[in-house]
C-alpha cells in the first residue's frame, strides 16, 4: 500500500478511535457523575438482597387444603382473545406451582365475548372451574363529562414528553377499569380475595401455603412484588388532585400512613419536582393480590370518584398502581 493510502488510514482509525473513547467516557459521566443526583439515606440498603423465606403467621399448608377447603376467592385475569398464548403461558406456570394444589377458579374479563378457541384452550390449562366475562359498556366507555378535545391535546403532549400509552384509548380505559370498577363486575360480587394474572408472566418458586387464607386468617388487605418509580411527566396534576382529597378528608388520613414514602424527594428530587410534591414510587400492580373488600369500602369508592371526576385517567396517564397506593 502507497505511503500516503497508509497514512490517510491510519488517521482515520485514530479518529475511530477517540470518537470510541469520548463516547465511553460520556456514558460513564451520564451513569456516575452527571444527570440527575440521587441521594440515598445512609440507612439505605438493597431490599431484594434480603432473604425472603416464608411468612409470619398462620399458613394453611397443602396438606391441609382438603380439610380446610377454598377461600372465597378467585384468580382474576383482564385479557384479550388475542392473549390466549400469554395467558396461557401464565397459567402452566400458576397452575404448576400454586393452583394445582389448591383449585381456585380462574375468572377471565373482557371488554369484548371471548372466542370458543380462547374457551377451549384456557379449560384445557386448568382443573378448576373458569368462567368468562364481559365487561358492561357503562364500566369501560370514556365517562360524558371527558372534553374530547382536551383528552386529544393532552395525548398529543404526552406524546412529545415520549410517554408510554398516551394515545392508547383502551389503555386508559383499562387503568381506570382496574382502578374502580373491576371489583364492581357482577361475577365477582360473591367474590372477596382475587389474585391478578397478567398475560406472558412467569412464577418460578412452589407455593406450599394457601395464599389467600394467609390474607384471611392474618388481616391482610394487599400484596405485590416490587414498588418502582413511575413516569413523573404522565402524572403531574395527580399528587395535587390527592391534596385536595385530603384536605376535604382529613379524617380519612390513617396515623399509621406512608406520606413520608409518598413525599420522599431525596432520592429522585427530579421526579418529585415535576410531579408536583410526588415521589412517583408505587406498587407495580401487575401482580397484586387484594381484599377487595376493601375497594368497596366508602372511604375507597369516594377516593376514586374524586379521581375519576377530575379526569386524569383521560387527560393523564394516570396508571391503576399510582391510584391504589394513594
Amino acid at each position: 500500500m502507497p505511503y500516503g493510502k497508509r497514512k490517510r488510514r491510519l488517521r482515520l482509525i485514530r479518529l475511530a478511535t477517540s470518537l470510541a473513547v469520548l463516547s465511553l467516557l460520556f456514558v460513564v459521566y451520564h451513569i456516575y457523575i452527571g444527570g440527575e443526583k440521587r441521594r440515598l439515606p445512609q440507612e439505605w440498603k438493597e431490599p431484594l438482597l434480603d432473604p425472603a423465606g416464608r411468612p409470619e403467621g398462620r399458613l394453611t399448608r397443602t396438606a391441609d387444603a382438603s380439610t380446610r377447603g377454598r377461600a372465597n376467592a378467585t384468580l382474576l385475569s383482564l385479557v384479550r382473545n388475542s392473549e390466549l398464548s400469554g395467558i396461557l403461558q401464565s397459567m402452566r406456570d400458576l397452575e404448576r406451582t400454586f393452583n394445582s394444589k389448591f383449585n381456585y377458579p380462574w375468572t377471565f374479563v373482557n371488554d369484548v365475548p371471548f372466542s370458543d378457541n380462547f374457551k377451549r384452550a384456557t379449560r384445557r390449562a386448568t382443573k378448576a372451574d373458569c368462567l368468562y366475562e364481559v365487561i358492561p359498556r357503562q364500566h369501560w366507555d370514556r365517562p360524558g363529562w371527558i372534553n374530547e378535545d382536551l383528552m386529544d391535546e393532552s395525548a398529543a403532549l404526552l406524546r412529545e414528553m415520549d410517554v408510554q400509552y398516551a394515545s392508547m384509548g383502551s389503555y386508559h380505559k383499562m387503568c381506570r377499569w382496574n382502578s374502580g370498577f373491576f371489583y364492581h363486575h357482577p361475577a365477582l360480587q360473591n367474590f372477596r380475595y382475587y389474585w391478578r394474572v397478567e398475560p406472558n408472566v412467569h412464577f418460578f418458586c412452589d407455593i406450599d401455603y394457601d395464599v389467600f387464607h394467609y390474607m384471611s386468617d392474618n388481616d391482610k388487605t394487599y400484596g405485590f412484588v416490587i414498588n418502582i418509580y413511575d413516569s413523573p411527566e404522565s402524572i403531574s396534576l395527580l399528587w395535587p388532585t390527592v391534596e385536595e382529597f385530603i384536605a376535604e378528608h382529613p379524617e380519612y388520613l390513617h396515623p399509621n400512613n406512608a406520606m413520608g414514602w409518598l413525599k420522599e424527594h431525596d432520592t429522585r428530587p427530579a421526579h418529585y419536582k415535576k410531579a408536583n410534591g410526588y415521589s412517583t414510587c408505587h406498587f407495580w400492580s401487575n401482580f397484586e393480590i387484594g381484599d377487595m373488600d376493601f375497594w368497596r369500602s366508602a372511604k375507597y369508592e369516594e377516593f376514586f370518584r374524586h379521581l375519576d371526576r377530575a379526569g386524569g385517567f383521560f387527560y393523564e396517564r394516570v396508571l391503576v398502581a399510582a391510584v391504589k397506593l394513594d
